[in-house]
Formats: structure tokens, sequence, C-alpha cells
């Protein structure tokens, strides 16, 4: 949870909004609906497209809810779904979903990538999400989960708000564990891809304990 935490607020706004002397409970209230809202992103997941291949790599994590239990799990976030392959963090519920529950995809009928993945696959992934009735709406907006998908030797993120985003560099990383990710990448651009995400996950597991091996890669075409 205190990943999750850290990358929605600054650890000075914990300090003061839970301090004796901030009286303003609404606040404190406000803050912990929005981080059990949009989950512990416990996990690391890592994405690079390189070279005209898309690569994506994750860990094994699984948290209890209620205690500090980390164990291994038998789902996998990494898998692929061709033309696509997945790197999921958020919710089991909506990695199963997206293995499984993904049908009748339309076929790329867009010139741009971009176009197709913002009109056309994230619309289906909304529908899918809020019939199995995993999206919630909260003041009127509404939330799913955060993933990374490569697609046609590109590399995508898709937000809990649905947006849809990417890096020049072809690199990113979601979960706990990223930021020690993503330095690991850029430091080992000298490996080969799959190499260089397996010890990037290596990296982000000796320093976070919401990591944990056995790793998965995939490599898209």
């Amino acid at each position: 949870m205190g990943s999750a935490v850290a990358d929605i607020v600054s650890q000075n706004d914990l300090k003061r909004l839970f301090s004796p002397s901030n009286s303003h409970l609404n606040d404190k209230v406000v803050l912990i609906h929005h981080i059990f809202r949009i989950g512990a992103k416990m996990t690391c997941i890592i994405g690079l497209a390189e070279n005209n291949k898309g690569y994506i790599g994750g860990d094994s994590a699984s948290a209890a809810s209620n205690s500090w239990t980390v164990r291994a799990t038998i789902i996998e976030k990494v898998f692929r779904w061709p033309p696509f392959i997945f790197g999921c963090s958020t919710s089991f519920r909506m990695i199963q979903l997206l293995h499984y529950g993904l049908k009748d995809l339309p076929e790329q009928d867009y010139s741009n990538n971009m176009a197709y993945m913002v009109n056309v696959f994230v619309g289906h992934i909304r529908r899918l999400f809020k019939e199995e009735g995993f999206s919630k709406i909260d003041d009127n907006e509404e939330t799913g989960g955060e993933f990374l998908v490569g697609y046609r030797n590109k590399l995508y993120l898709i937000g809990p708000d649905f947006q849809v985003n990417g890096n020049q560099d072809g690199l990113d990383a979601i979960g706990c564990g990223a930021r020690f990710a993503l330095g690991a990448m850029r430091a080992l651009s000298h490996l080969l891809p799959k190499e260089r995400i397996l010890k990037s996950l290596e990296i982000a597991a000796y320093f976070s304990g919401g990591v944990l091996p056995p790793f998965v890669i995939e490599e898209g075409i």
C-alpha cells in the first residue's frame, strides 16, 4: 500500500494530512477513498519497443489486501493475445478479463495505430469492463485499470481513465517497482532486450518488497 500512496501524493502531503494538528477529517477520508479506489500497484511490469519488436516482462507478486503477505501467483500478468501482448497491474480480475474475456476485437482498419487504439481498442475494453462489472463510476468519472500493450511494434500505456499514451524512447514500466525498473533499463541499454528486461526485474525485486519472481517475458511481432 505504501508504494501506491507514494504514487498519488508526496510524503509531505501525507504528514500534513495525518498530523494530529490537522482536524480536516474530510480531507483524510477523500485521500483514503482515492487510494483504495485505484488499488495498490503491487507489481512490476516493463515494456520495451525496440528494433521493430515489442517486449513486455513482469513479475508474479500477489499481496493479500488485509495483511503484509506476499506470495507468487499462478495468474499470468504478462501474456499474448495476438496480435497484442499485455502486461497488467491493478487487479487480478482485470487481468482475467483481458486474458480470457476479450472476444471479437475488430480488425485494424486505420492507417494510424494510435487512432485504432483510441477509437477501437479502448472502446472495446471499456465495454468489456462495464459489462463484467469491473469499471467504477464516481462523480461521473469512469475508471478501469492500468496496463501496457504491445501492438504492431509499438508500446502503449492504457491509464485508469482509459487514456492511451506512449513514450518516444519505446520504454515504460508500471507498478510499485516501476521507478527502479526504468533506471535499470536505462543503465542496461547495452544488453539484448529480453536479458535487459530480466535484469531490470531482478533489480526491481531487490529494492521493492512488492516485486517477486518468477518473471515472465513475452515478445511480440
